[in-house]
């Protein structure tokens, strides 16, 4: 999180609590009502603990500010309260039944919230309920930033704030692994923002690691079950995409996709975002509105190459007279480089080759494009 925004809090955690209440506690409320019965469920982001009395339990607190856990543990001592990052969860996979998340990730940057989503996904249960608030922008642009300033009319200036339009909200956390259940726009607030009300259900699925200043994002055509479970694409020892990447100079760990974006600057996601047994279960149509989805991404985050894993799904979905290489369109800003699969099966492609192939796409296209 941004270390200025978390010392706002940690200066004002007494009087944060005072001036701060509850808003929309039927919400709350309906929402312990959705968890399972005895399911653990954590109050994200969770301030001086107002929403842990109406949250059902069990229950865990957590927070950036250490100020905001002793507040909310004094609040509720039966609670456990930890400082924790959003972008980076000390909790094991499937720890929580559900997650309420309010307008704490709104301090996160733009390209910060797939990956702390994913995160998310990651210590939610499939089926486990995540309940999202953030604020609207007013620009009617994708997003926008800022940093408040007391003349701005915010009463703790100095927090970073990122507005969302909803829908590009919702495409964002349903890359993330999530089924959309519900998403509401409040009125506007006195600050003459409208509060992003989203439900959603993390599902058997593998999230997007993308974000910022990717130099490559890799895009596999759709995710296995055991990718699914395990988090992680490619996961199976019959699949060479770690072996290839690491041969390549282009990994520092292996099956690591958090590492392999914060410290390589690889990005990882899927044409298709759903998982299944094999991949000869996709549509058509699916492929194609995974291209559009692809694009978007693109043009919102803008890595500086794309190499799209299997030739087949490309035909599928974009050309179906594409051949390996570079391709003749962007995807947005983005040059498109296709490669054959890299999945055991596809015995006429060596390890060699497919090493070769990443290195290409990785230096990107030739000064000709060609």
């Amino acid at each position: 999180m941004d270390r200025p925004t978390i010392e706002v809090y940690e200066q004002e955690g007494a009087g944060y609590a005072v001036r701060r209440g509850v808003q929309r506690p039927e919400r709350a409320e309906a929402f312990a009502r959705r968890v399972t019965p005895g399911g653990r469920r954590l109050d994200l982001g969770c301030g001086p603990g107002h929403y842990l009395p109406l949250l059902g339990r069990p229950a865990v607190a957590a927070d950036a500010a250490h100020a905001m856990v002793l507040a909310a543990h004094a609040l509720a001592p039966e609670v456990p309260a930890v400082r924790a990052d959003l972008t980076d969860l000390p909790f094991d996979r499937g720890a929580f039944a559900g997650v309420w998340a309010s307008k704490a990730h709104q301090h996160l940057t733009a390209a910060e919230l797939p990956l702390a989503l994913g995160d998310v996904h990651r210590v939610l249960e499939v089926g486990g309920t995540l309940e999202l608030t953030m604020f609207a922008t007013r620009t009617g642009a994708p997003t926008s930033e800022e940093v408040t300033r007391a003349d701005s009319g915010d009463d703790l200036p100095g927090r970073r704030f990122t507005w969302w339009d909803p829908d590009h909200l919702a495409a964002v956390v349903a890359a993330a692994g999530f089924g959309i259940d519900a998403l509401a726009l409040t009125d506007r607030t006195d600050d003459d923002h409208a509060r992003i009300e989203l439900t959603a259900t993390a599902r058997r699925a593998l999230p997007d690691h993308v974000g910022a200043g990717m130099r490559l994002l890799c895009c596999g055509l759709n995710p296995s079950l055991h990718a699914a479970d395990a988090g992680v694409g490619y996961v199976t020892g019959n699949n060479r995409f770690w072996p290839a990447l690491a041969a390549a100079g282009l990994s520092t760990s292996d099956r690591d996709p958090r590492r392999l974006l914060r410290h390589d600057r690889i990005g990882m996601t899927d044409l298709v975002k759903r998982a299944t047994p094999r991949a000869d279960e996709l549509r058509r149509d699916e492929y194609r509105a995974g291209a559009e989805r692809l694009q978007a991404l693109c043009e919102w985050l803008r890595p500086e190459a794309l190499a799209v894993v299997g030739l087949a799904g490309w035909r599928a979905g974009v050309d179906r007279k594409a051949q390996v290489g570079w391709q003749p369109e962007r995807l947005g800003p983005t040059p498109v480089y296709v490669l054959p699969s890299t999945s055991g099966l596809n015995a006429g492609t060596s390890l060699a080759q497919l090493v070769d192939h990443l290195r290409a796409a990785a230096a990107g296209p030739p000064p000709d494009g060609g």
